[in-house]
């Protein structure tokens, strides 16, 4: 056991920690608020309108959560590099990542096309399914901006610095409201283009996303970018990237596949419960996103460490992720506790809507240090390279514990919705020791560079 003088991180290293994870907190925060925006903008439309919309983004996050997850390998591969002050592994990084970023475009354009038999298959409502339909190949023209904004993303927090990035996300929300007021309502002229108005405002920003990033943060990627090596098209060193990428993106998908399997179930009981389950997974998927920004950060900071070979630095740089994301998750779970129906009342105006969030909010709160440990120390054994062995932790704990404890406290015991929420209290509680423990273990050990290239 390590003496607590050796982790106990710095005063400058936890101002280094605030500093790179609050803009990625911001950033993450954007990028749900433009899917919300959509949805609530549409709302004035038709109840058809605002259906099509939110089947087509739950179409999009499936498949476009995924890829974002395969490209998280730029997190130690680009990190380290940095740390390594070896610039040629940091162009062959970013390199890499722009190809598969294409690539991926192209698999996810694909599978956006036949969206229309496939929402018909599953009994979506006739006039739903044309709409939702259009919507999603309007969404195929943003594709690779979104791919490519994540690559540049990922790439410029390696490097530690985000200006570039909260700038990009902050125009793309106000344009994207602008566009859609314009292209939905048909104002200044335009035609009043309804669902399909705002796809087209949503891959507008995207574009303009992508171009912000590229401008503000050129000075940083220009040398990345130019001249192109050829050796960034090897064969085994892209096959080495991917082994390391797909284990995180089964690992968010196996997360996210959790939360939707419980709400399908939660709305076998009805439309109220539903409702309730949705506005309190709404907030603390909102709280969720510092945890992400902090664990992004702890990514790039241990990788850089590990760069540099100061594995002493990484354990610090980790201890300090840790404080920081479970010390605002405590708060979050203080409020979700003690303040249940003043936060749900201000979410929805129907009494049993109300009442039903408001009794699932104080068991969101119980999970709330579970959920940002367990992403920090996600977030922290990314930056070492390490992801396989945290797949696999996230396997047993939300499809071992998590989905049988959430089905039969809700159908066998008949606790109803609070059964599954209790499901991902379980699930959670146990990821986080699990994920802890192997953080715990992998910085006791002499963590090396990550060498993909022979």
């Amino acid at each position: 056991m390590l003496p607590l003088a050796q982790l106990r991180p710095t005063s400058g290293e936890l101002r280094e920690m605030l500093r790179l994870a609050w803009p990625i907190v911001l950033a993450q925060v954007g990028v749900m608020m433009m899917g919300v925006v959509d949805t609530a903008m549409v709302g004035r439309v038709s109840p058809d309108a605002i259906a099509a919309v939110a089947l087509a983004h739950i179409y999009w996050t499936n498949l476009f959560l995924f890829g974002m997850g395969l490209l998280l390998v730029l997190d130690p591969i680009v990190s380290q590099a940095v740390g390594a002050n070896n610039s040629v592994g940091v162009a062959r990084g970013v390199q890499r990542g722009v190809i598969m970023a294409v690539v991926l475009s192209v698999l996810m354009s694909v599978a956006m096309w036949p969206v229309e038999p496939f929402f018909r298959s599953l009994h979506q409502p006739d006039g739903v399914v044309p709409i939702t339909a259009s919507v999603i190949h309007w969404l195929i023209l943003g594709v690779l901006p979104s791919f490519l904004f994540v690559v540049f993303r990922q790439s410029l927090q390696a490097m530690g610095t985000a200006r570039a990035i909260v700038v990009s996300i902050v125009v793309a929300n106000v344009l994207n409201v602008v566009l859609n007021w314009v292209l939905i309502y048909g104002h200044w002229g335009a035609p009043a283009l309804g669902p399909a108005g705002s796809a087209i405002a949503t891959v507008i920003s995207r574009w303009v996303t992508l171009a912000i990033i590229l401008a503000g943060g050129w000075s940083h990627l220009r040398p990345t970018l130019r001249p192109w090596l050829p050796e960034s098209f090897a064969p085994k060193p892209m096959l080495r990237m991917l082994a390391i990428g797909l284990p995180v993106a089964f690992q968010q998908w196996l997360e996210m596949a959790v939360f939707s399997m419980g709400g399908l179930v939660i709305g076998t009981f009805g439309a109220v419960q539903l409702a309730g389950h949705e506005i309190v997974l709404n907030l603390a998927s909102i709280t969720f996103m510092v945890p992400v920004g902090v664990g992004a950060a702890a990514a790039a900071m241990v990788g850089r460490a590990i760069g540099r070979d100061d594995v002493s630095a990484a354990r610090r740089d980790a201890v300090a992720a840790l404080a920081v994301g479970t010390a605002f998750m405590a708060l979050a779970m203080l409020a979700f506790m003690l303040l249940p129906g003043l936060i749900a009342s201000g979410f929805a105006a129907d009494a049993g809507t109300v009442a039903m969030a408001a009794s699932l909010l104080p068991i969101a709160g119980l999970f709330q240090v579970f959920d940002g440990i367990q992403c920090v120390s996600a977030g922290i054994l990314r930056g070492t390279g390490d992801t396989r062995v945290p797949m696999l932790l996230h396997l047993g704990g939300f499809w071992g514990v998590g989905i049988p404890l959430g089905l039969a406290l809700s159908l066998w015991a008949g606790m109803g919705p609070a059964g599954i929420w209790w499901g991902y209290v379980g699930s959670l509680i146990a990821v986080a020791f699990l994920q802890l423990s192997r953080v715990r273990w992998r910085l006791m050990q002499d963590i090396k560079r990550l060498h993909i290239e022979h």
